[in-house]
């Protein structure tokens, strides 16, 4: 990429962006391509077709720009090695247009970091595309769960008459005894994380059922019995402020066993979740004045990172991860040096 004459070569940060998008929406195709191909309602097949089109797109390109900042393109997932399009049908369509919503919504998130952290035109370009795109496909998904009745609002609260200022401690501090009510952010994050864990723990049940590994079977098994426990209590903060706590989506994987996506798949995108939820709950830390709120996230941060430390040991030990740019490790050149 030459920018005033100049050749500009990509930074560490921008190369951390491209990598893990190639690595995702390599994974992404594998995943849509079976869901485009079980799908029977017409109206989402549209939207995974959509959603298909965006990372085959994406890697289309992101293929030449690695070839041409002389970067190794990274293996990722293909089609003929990680997925069994003959499969039966794992997960209903309604997943599948939950799946793809909440995507969109990490996609905003995510393509929106890459934004901030890319300096070169091009990659600046190419994120501001990656944004309107994903813009699209939340829409898109959005509005046909509205249009079938399946789209899940947050909690609704009275309106607000006044303007008014915290006059207690007990407004933050207020680790035993009785709780405030929850405030609009903390409903906000609490609502979100919910939802985020009953999408993670079908998907995972879905994953378990076909898994071929034992020990991928028993820490997927390990990890839904963590996204539930997580459903359960910040259901109970719903509760205890007398909210609706929202309905989870178990009865949309279905009962087949057939393999259908690799060990490596499966775990990739398992990890992807996790890495996801420890950042979620971090935002949820930070927008929660509530000091019981802040250490129940911190605790379960904690949980989730050993977590998903077993799970790298187990992709490592099977040769699944794929190793992340990396800096040059001087004291090793400097010792083979003296070595010659």
């Amino acid at each position: 990429m030459m920018e005033n004459g100049k050749q500009i070569r990509i930074t560490s940060t921008e190369l951390a962006q491209l990598w893990a998008q190639y690595m995702n929406d390599s994974a992404s195709i594998c995943i849509l391509t079976y869901f485009l191909k079980k799908a029977e309602d017409t109206e989402i097949q549209s939207v995974i077709e959509y959603a298909l089109s965006l990372s085959n797109e994406h890697i289309e390109k992101l293929t030449p720009l690695f070839k041409e900042e002389k970067y190794a393109i990274p293996k990722g997932f293909k089609l003929e090695e990680d997925v069994n399009l003959d499969a039966p049908r794992l997960f209903s369509d309604t997943y599948v247009l939950n799946f793809l919503h909440q995507m969109s919504m990490v996609g905003l998130t995510t393509y929106s970091a890459s934004l901030s952290a890319s300096s070169r035109a091009d990659i600046t370009d190419h994120y501001m595309e990656c944004i309107s795109e994903t813009m699209q496909l939340y829409k898109k998904s959005k509005d046909l769960l509205l249009s079938k009745g399946l789209y899940i609002r947050s909690p609704y609260l009275p309106n607000l008459e006044h303007n008014d200022f915290v006059h207690e401690q007990r407004f933050v501090w207020d680790i035993v005894g009785e709780k405030r009510p929850l405030i609009a952010s903390e409903i906000t994050n609490l609502f979100a994380n919910i939802q985020r864990n009953a999408l993670g723990a079908a998907t995972l049940a879905g994953f378990c059922q076909v898994a071929q590994d034992k020990q991928v079977k028993q820490f997927l098994v390990r990890g839904i019995e963590i996204a539930k426990k997580h459903i359960k209590l910040f259901g109970k903060k719903f509760e205890d402020s007398y909210l609706p706590v929202p309905t989870t989506w178990a009865t949309e994987v279905t009962a087949s066993t057939e393999y259908t996506f690799s060990d490596n798949l499966m775990m990739f995108f398992t990890s992807a979740l996790i890495g996801l939820s420890i950042g979620y709950y971090g935002t949820g830390v930070a927008q929660s004045p509530r000091v019981d709120i802040g250490i129940m996230y911190n605790r379960l941060m904690v949980e989730i990172q050993l977590y998903s430390e077993d799970g790298s040991n187990i992709m490592i030990k099977n040769r699944w991860l794929e190793q992340p740019p990396i800096a040059s490790d001087r004291d090793e050149l400097a010792k083979a040096n003296l070595k010659k």
